[in-house]
């Protein structure tokens, strides 16, 4: 590596990650980027706070737990020119931070990053991952779904360009979800690039059950509108799908009081993600589990997302 090289912070929000936080911190400490100055992490909670300063790592408290608020106290802190951002559920590979920024350097991005790859261990995890990384449950988000290299309205994590996140503001805390899109949001705006590299595939543990699986989705719905709110001009088809499901379901259950045959809408559904399960790829290594997995994240995004509450 050229010492010309920029030097690079990573921060790390976390909360009730004990368990989990020391592997993200020895995958950062592990890279073969030779700048990279400190870790950073903004603890939620004394337990976490104690096993990140095992690892070696700077931490500050974060009074609220909160995503936005913890990455914002943990980059006043940093001192590098590059920021990278981590989550203590992510295990960053080897060469993560290098390609990065060789990436930023060579396209002039304000911020580079890749794939979430859900990596799951049991039945559900399985189930879930497969369904997060398909198109039916990710439409065409690049960062779940992969694709080619390029600019994009948002990535996973994100390698981010000191000065440019600095000039927006950094992270928006009243979005405790979708803070990463908001930001990226704002960065476009600004007349930055948020560039897609799919060689930076991170590794991340999805929920294990359907009931965590629908209080995250219909949190995301929520946080959707919020910003749409926000950002009116922001408004995309894929974002529509789900309340629409809902109010054809809702609409369909309705009618079938005096029609029976508008129920049949109710059968189709299920078949139609038969289907495309059946159809997805091998790699995804779908299971049953990824039907009733689709069908959560779709009706509970769409409910959230027609609930609509402003408080997240």
């Amino acid at each position: 590596m050229e010492a010309s090289q920029p030097s690079v912070s990573v921060v790390m929000p976390a909360l009730n990650a004990e368990s989990q936080v020391g592997k993200a911190i020895e995958s950062i400490m592990g890279q073969d980027y030779p700048h990279i100055l400190e870790v950073i992490v903004a603890a939620g909670d004394d337990a976490t706070k104690r096993a990140a300063a095992d690892k070696g790592a700077i931490t500050v408290d974060n009074p609220s737990g909160k995503t936005p608020a913890g990455l914002n106290l943990a980059i006043a802190l940093a001192t590098g020119d590059v920021i990278v951002r981590c989550d203590a559920q992510s295990i960053l590979p080897t060469q993560y931070v290098s390609k990065a920024v060789e990436t930023m350097r060579r396209t002039g991005a304000a911020n580079v990053g890749g794939m979430q790859v859900p990596a799951g261990d049991t039945f559900w995890e399985r189930a879930i991952a497969a369904a997060m990384s398909s198109p039916l449950g990710a439409g065409d988000a690049r960062y779940r779904t992969g694709g080619e290299e390029g600019p994009v309205e948002t990535v996973y994590l994100g390698v981010f360009d000191r000065a440019v996140l600095e000039q927006v503001g950094g992270y928006d805390e009243d979005f405790v979800r979708t803070q990463d899109y908001e930001l990226n949001h704002r960065i476009i705006e600004a007349g930055g690039v948020v560039w897609f590299d799919p060689r930076l595939e991170v590794q991340y543990k999805p929920r294990g059950s359907l009931k965590e699986l629908w209080s995250q989705y219909f949190q995301y719905g929520q946080a959707k509108k919020k910003f749409m709110r926000r950002h009116p001009g922001s408004l995309r088809w894929r974002q529509l799908a789900p309340p629409f499901l809902v109010m054809v379901l809702v609409l369909s259950a309705l009618a079938a009081i005096v029609w029976p045959w508008a129920l049949t809408l109710w059968a189709l559904y299920p078949i139609a993600l038969l289907v495309g399960v059946l159809v997805m790829p091998r790699r995804l290594r779908p299971n049953l589990g990824t039907i009733p997995a689709l069908a959560t994240m779709h009706l509970a995004w769409g409910l959230g997302f027609l609930n609509g509450a402003e408080d997240e």
